[in-house]
């Protein structure tokens, strides 16, 4: 596991209640794994998340950090927003410092990502949250977010992933192993404020990463904080780009150049 050191973050909202709400629906509690293919702690908490991807009141995304790049493989799927993500979690939730393999769960606690009994017991209850509708209608995504009661207002959030992928590592920690993966996350994007009423949303799916294959709409408060509700659409079932793997072959000690091995995303 590794961790890094979040001295420099500026602290953000500290953690705020979960709101109650007028029109609550069930949902899907939000698993979110900080995950990079460098990492030799990370495939167990992949596998695990890969489980509790099957499970129909989970909500897993696996967001795959940028900072492990420099210690032997370039994780070909990591994204600075990933990490972004990652460390506003670590200010908003006072910890030292972000760490791989990290599962937060509904943007509230806090685990090591391969401890199955504790996440186990913290996805044990059903969660409600204000209803979210997501549909595809002639290349647009539209989202509908009911309302809550009260003064309840938080942030919609698109964030577009890859439903699998099968990856060869040629050097680093994990070097020699074939990793697959689930659930990547592609792009964040904000779709704007929520402020306790009914509204709705609109995204161009051909504004969309290209290897994106589905969708999650998360309703979440400021800091960031608490995720009060979420929805999954699918877009299609196979990326729209070709479909690659790639592997890092050394050229020389300092040079390296990707190698295609041919259709093993998916």
């Amino acid at each position: 596991m590794r961790r890094i050191p979040c001295s420099a973050l500026l602290m953000l909202a500290p953690i705020v209640a979960v709101p109650e709400f007028a029109t609550a629906a069930a949902r899907p509690a939000v698993v979110e794994l900080f995950t990079s293919e460098g990492c030799s702690s990370c495939p167990p908490a992949e596998l695990y998340t890969a489980e509790l991807a099957q499970r129909g009141d989970v909500l897993a995304l696996t967001y795959h950090v940028d900072y492990w790049g420099d210690l032997g493989w370039r994780d070909h799927f990591s994204l600075h927003e990933a990490t972004l993500r990652q460390r506003a979690y670590a200010a908003a939730l006072n910890q030292s410092g972000v760490f791989t393999p990290q599962m937060v769960i509904d943007g509230r606690r806090s685990f090591v990502g391969s401890d199955r009994k504790a996440i186990a017991r913290e996805l044990a209850e059903p969660r409600e949250g204000p209803r979210i509708t997501a549909a595809l209608h002639e290349g647009t995504v539209r989202i509908g977010v009911g309302p809550a009661s009260g003064t309840a207002t938080g942030e919609v959030l698109l964030i577009a992933y890859r439903h699998s992928a099968t990856t060869w590592i040629g050097r680093g920690e994990n070097a020699g192993r074939t990793i697959n993966e689930v659930n990547i996350v592609r792009s964040i994007r904000s779709l704007g404020r929520w402020e306790g009423r009914p509204a709705d949303y609109f995204v161009r799916t051909d504004s969309l990463p290209a290897d994106a294959t589905d969708v999650a709409v998360l309703l979440q408060s400021a800091g960031p904080s608490s995720i009060v509700s979420a929805a999954t659409l699918r877009l299609r079932t196979e990326p729209s780009v070709a479909a690659t793997t790639f592997r890092l072959v050394a050229r020389s000690s300092h040079a390296w150049r990707p190698e295609h091995l041919g259709g093993e995303l998916n």
